[in-house]
């Protein structure tokens, strides 16, 4: 077997950001979120999937380009990200990666959000699957269990394949019941599916035109009318709409015949609720189990995340307690799987904190919503080494900058000024301005803004590096800010 053959990642990066509120949102799904070591789950995810290519594709939503891309960039991942118009599950985006490589190519699809800490364990398992791989099968990854589990799905392997690695799959069991679970533990021959699957393209299109031929139908349509713009490759969107929504599972893995499993003997985590996240973290005599700034005291089996500020924990028990800058979620660890509940209840009341960060990423950086209220607003705004904001005009409100670190190049009305670390520039509503970073360290400037409305629909953009310009005859008020 060549062990040594290249096997290119895939990441999807699809997500709802609920299960993981307030930390994650739609937004900033959990992928994005610092969870393990200040890193995010797609982070790591980025660095494991590097000992086996540093060329990775990622699969992901035209909102969360940019994180994508900030991520890939931290990691020091190079490669290409096609987005999707619209979420349509793993079925569709698989199809779009499998019709965008080559006929040949090993394709390993991996979720963007689970954690596994052996790396090299998980890069030696992966390349034990290529030969089954290369013989036509799909290859999925079987988790040795470790406890009778609810939350996943379960693999049943069957006889040995002739590679010496992999099984045959028998059938796929949907998430069981508790006593059910247990059955399949005690019984053996199960583990875990951990949505992991290694296929050649050519592989993958052919099951999907036998079992999921309209999926397969619309994506080659949305493919061949991709659109690119630098490492983004955007599929069509009225053909990309028009696929159904469905998981790989569902449109092929539970029909096709043609799929082994390789058992992976590391620990491993879908990272799927509060209590799957504590459990990263080591926990201390009574069971209380701390991140950041957090404290515990006469407190018993409590998690408490906290990485912003100082958050005691006291005379409590079984308790989740999360804390971010504009919302704080306090639940019994009984009750981690309903979390998405809040968030729709939160999303009926039409709290912006149940989808919304303050916090948002930019091509050029990133703002901070720091205070809002009646007439002004404040912002912190980080712009990276080299980067600039758009060339724009505000019709309702004012701006006023003041540089706290680093040095501003801003232009108002077609006069450019420097504009120094403890230094300020008024721009007064209806000017036309542009705020840039001429240095190589980040740039931090505050921003106030003052008016009578000042939504981030208010704004006409008419020069912009990152393709978000409209036409002449198309600029009006523009969706996105900056």
């Amino acid at each position: 077997m060549n062990t040594l053959l290249p096997i290119h990642p895939v990441v999807l990066c699809g997500g709802s950001g609920t299960r993981l509120w307030p930390l994650s949102r739609k937004a900033l799904p959990k992928q994005f979120a610092p969870l393990v070591g200040g890193k995010s789950l797609l982070h790591l995810t980025l660095e494991r999937l590097a000992l086996l290519n540093s060329a990775i594709t990622c699969v992901t939503s035209e909102d969360h380009r940019f994180l994508v891309k900030e991520t890939m960039d931290n990691a020091c991942a190079k490669g290409r990200q096609i987005l999707e118009p619209v979420a349509r599950s793993t079925a569709a985006a698989m199809a779009s990666a499998a019709l965008m490589a080559d006929a040949d190519d090993l394709l390993l699809f991996a979720p963007s959000d689970h954690h596994i800490p052996d790396a090299p364990l998980f890069a030696r398992t992966v390349r034990s699957g290529i030969e089954a791989a290369l013989a036509g099968k799909i290859v999925t990854f079987g988790v040795v269990p470790s406890f009778p589990s609810t939350a996943y799905g379960y693999i049943e392997a069957g006889a040995p394949l002739s590679d010496g690695h992999s099984q045959a799959v028998v059938r796929f069991v949907e998430k069981p019941t508790a006593a059910v679970a247990e059955m399949l533990i005690l019984q053996g021959g199960y583990s875990w599916n951990a949505g992991i699957f290694l296929v050649q393209a050519r592989t993958l299109i052919a099951a999907l035109r036998e079992h999921a031929p309209d999926i397969l139908q619309a994506c080659e349509r949305a493919t061949a009318g991709a659109t690119h713009d630098g490492s983004f490759m955007r599929l069509e969107p009225a053909a990309f709409a028009a696929c159904r929504t469905e998981s790989i599972d569902y449109a092929v893995l539970e029909k096709h015949r043609q799929i082994a499993v390789v058992k992976f003997e590391g620990l491993w985590s879908d990272v799927g609720s509060w209590n799957a996240v504590a459990s990263l973290h080591p926990a201390d005599d009574a069971g209380n189990r701390l991140s950041g700034k957090a404290s515990a005291l006469n407190s018993r089996n409590t998690f408490v995340h906290a990485p912003h500020r100082p958050v005691v924990a006291l005379g409590t028990e079984n308790l989740i307690i999360v804390d971010t800058p504009d919302a704080v979620l306090v639940a019994g660890v009984g009750c981690a799987e309903q979390v998405a509940d809040v968030v729709r209840k939160l999303s009926q009341e039409g709290c912006a904190e149940a989808t919304e960060h303050r916090r948002v990423v930019r091509p050029w950086g990133a703002y901070d919503s720091i205070d809002l209220g009646e007439r002004f607003q404040v912002k912190r705004l980080t712009v990276k080494p080299g980067a600039k904001l758009s060339l724009q005009m505000h019709h309702h409100r004012a701006e006023h900058w003041v540089v706290v670190k680093g040095t501003a190049r801003a232009t108002c009305n077609g006069e450019v000024t420097l504009v120094h670390e403890n230094e300020s520039i008024y721009l007064p509503s209806g000017a036309i301005h542009r705020l840039e970073n001429p240095g190589r360290t980040v740039l931090e400037v505050i921003e106030v803004q003052t008016g009578g409305y000042l939504g981030e629909d208010d704004i006409v953009r008419f020069d912009d590096t990152y393709g978000r310009c409209a036409p002449a005859d198309q600029q009006v008020i523009a969706a996105d800010t900056a």
